[in-house]
């Protein structure tokens, strides 16, 4: 794909991102549309944003677990980068009036102390480069009409990112059994789902060691500081004006999140 049309369709992305309106699906445009450069036109959607005054915090994994993957018809992980007005703080109703079709996802959230450079990195790599782990909530949301996605469409809208909220309770990953711990989801004050970090490619440690590397094949490194979102636990949850939905880690913690407004029409 030539320079031109992959600027086209970043612009394309961005101008839905701040209109809050829906394209249709890229691949049905453009059929032969590789992941390569669909990440292309993420890195120029992103770009974008940057111009716009924001800066990158971090990096994110999705369509990790089988039941997300069932649910999108999207049988293999995307990725997306992370920007400073994607932060929610814990406490504060999301505005759904800033988003378009949004869905909510309970996961693990880890803040490196160190670098990350792919190709080549394990999960004990990982681990030694966590300054802790966080329960949190992502609010995806995609760009195209009515999630009609396959795999470029996702990974050329930054993963379907809306925003996150960052749990308050922090764990230290060389003492948690982040595969075995159970996380509990309740909306509304009624029990959603539960799951285990197995459910993430066995572990989420091992979800954020894949995104590293995948990420570094490409010239991406983590940085230390940043925010890494490894993965939704639990199945997507539409979320509508008055919802509350907590999500609770065993060892760890909980992060709860509130929603206000109507969603973008």
């Amino acid at each position: 794909m030539d320079g031109q049309t992959i600027e086209r369709y970043g612009a394309e992305l961005f101008a839905a991102w701040r209109n809050r309106v829906p394209v249709a699906p890229l691949v049905e445009r453009e059929p032969d549309l590789s992941i390569e450069d669909a990440y292309r036109i993420q890195l120029d959607f992103i770009a974008r944003r940057v111009a716009a005054g924001e800066t990158i915090v971090g990096k994110k994994i999705g369509v990790t677990s089988k039941v997300v993957q069932d649910m999108l018809g999207v049988f293999q992980p995307d990725f997306g980068q992370l920007t400073s007005s994607m932060i929610c703080d814990e406490g504060a109703p999301i505005d759904l009036s800033g988003l378009i079709q949004p869905k909510a996802e309970a996961e693990l959230a880890f803040v490196l102390k160190e670098d990350l450079v792919g190709p080549g990195i394990t999960a004990a790599d990982v681990i030694r480069a966590t300054d802790y782990v966080v329960p949190c909530f992502e609010i995806i949301d995609s760009r195209i009409r009515d999630w009609k996605i396959k795999i470029q469409d996702t990974v050329a809208d930054n993963a379907s990112c809306g925003v996150f909220v960052l749990g308050k309770a922090k764990g230290d990953p060389r003492t948690l059994d982040l595969a075995a711990a159970t996380m509990t989801l309740e909306k509304n004050g009624e029990l959603h789902s539960t799951s285990t970090g197995a459910s993430v490619q066995g572990s989420p440690v091992n979800a954020v060691a894949w995104l590293a590397n995948t990420l570094g094949e490409l010239g991406i490194p983590f940085r230390a500081g940043e925010v890494i979102l490894s993965g939704s636990q639990s199945p997507l949850v539409p979320v509508v004006d008055g919802d509350e939905l907590v999500c609770t880690v065993g060892g760890l913690g909980s992060c709860r999140v509130t929603f206000t407004g109507t969603r973008a029409p």
